[in-house]
């Protein structure tokens, strides 16, 4: 059963400007021109103007409605409907910045949790550049701020699109504090299906941060794996052999893996227990006992098998230190260790250009076009 298309804008995590994050995302079911949701920001115009003249036919599904706007990038970029961002860094937000005087028609809705619409917001304040983003709807003005929180449950923000909003930990952005700077990952639902697929913006490792919250979305994803999320979308910034002082709020391979493998142990848990009352409290207190106990006794073998893994956001490597793309270098060395753990997880290293058919298939696969 089909679910989303999802074009690659961009991938990469800098510091290259011309390959940095931005997803064009759409139900299977419709056209490009019906309405497309954006993920991320970060390469914008530019960089689907270069695309559009190597993947030409990535847009034709829309082309004998709006031909002439499925073969420009002005044309393409005035279909997106609305943003979703997950936190306010520059390579996340740079092509929705400096394409927000070119923005036609209606608002378009710029999601995102209230603490980083309130940086895009500063960005827009008219010192950085043009006040051209409003809390309040404003016709002159092309983008409408919509702040999205956890408390929200599923919002709806397309057709047949719904989002679940979760925080998570990117660091520490000044030495003077112990308060991860804000970053967010979002469950996104094909409502017609309820089949979804988890999005991370940047995020650190639990087992270094002040405040770790990957586990709670590992928790909430399991029991749908892989019958109703089989895709990932995880960053993996740096190659193994950095010191984890210099990650930055990112994943190496080791550190993604480690995240994996605890994923790993709530889906093979959500299936032990698949029968248990979850809303008795003392349960839920003999459980949490019992899992930090047996943690190390459960057995993750091929726990998950249907799941494929997308690497995104690959720091550029500008010393010339591979033979072969960073992204390449990156997903083999993660790949290698999925299959060390033998957990079953499919690894993808996503590529500017790249086209992902998301298809529910009856082994749960995903189809790359």
């Amino acid at each position: 059963m089909s679910t989303f298309d999802l074009f690659v804008v961009g991938c990469g995590g800098g510091p290259f400007e011309d390959n940095l994050s931005s997803y064009l995302l759409k139900p299977k079911q419709s056209s490009w021109n019906d309405g497309i949701v954006a993920l991320e920001a970060g390469s914008g115009l530019g960089a689907l103007n270069r695309l559009l003249t190597e993947h030409i036919d990535v847009f034709s599904s829309a082309s004998e409605d709006d031909p002439a706007s499925a073969t420009s990038a002005a044309g393409i970029h005035s279909w997106i409907k609305c943003y979703l961002v997950t936190h306010a860094h520059l390579d996340h937000i740079n092509g929705l910045v400096l394409s927000a005087g070119s923005s036609k028609g209606p608002p378009k809705l710029i999601h995102g949790t209230q603490k980083t619409l309130e940086i895009i917001s500063d960005v827009f304040s008219g010192k950085l550049w043009p006040s051209l983003a409003s809390w309040t709807k404003d016709p002159d003005k092309p983008y409408l701020l919509s702040p999205l929180s956890p408390e929200d449950g599923y919002t709806s923000v397309s057709s047949d699109i719904s989002v679940r909003t979760m925080e998570v930990s990117h660091g520490l952005s000044d030495a003077s504090s112990d308060t991860p700077y804000p970053s967010s990952a979002y469950f996104i639902r094909h409502d017609p299906t309820s089949h979804e697929l988890l999005f991370f913006g940047d995020v650190e490792p639990d087992k270094i941060s002040s405040r770790p919250q990957n586990l709670e979305i590992w928790r909430i994803a399991a029991p749908k794996i892989p019958h109703a999320l089989s895709a990932l979308f995880i960053e993996c910034s740096w190659p193994d052999g950095r010191a984890e002082d210099l990650l930055y709020g990112h994943l190496s391979p080791t550190h993604l893996v480690e995240e994996l493998t605890v994923l790993a142990r709530e889906v093979a848990r959500s299936r032990g227990n698949s029968d248990e009352d979850e809303d008795a409290d003392e349960e839920h207190a003999r459980r949490r006992k019992r899992r930090r106990e047996s943690d190390s006794q459960i057995d993750v073998h091929g726990a998950l098998v249907g799941l494929s893994v997308y690497i995104i956001h690959c720091k550029d490597d500008l010393q010339g230190a591979f033979d072969k793309p960073i992204q390449e270098v990156i997903a083999e060395q993660v790949r290698d260790l999925v299959i060390e753990r033998d957990l079953g997880a499919e690894i993808i290293a996503v590529e500017q250009g790249m086209l992902i058919c998301e298809s529910l298939s009856p082994s749960y696969g995903i189809v790359n076009c």
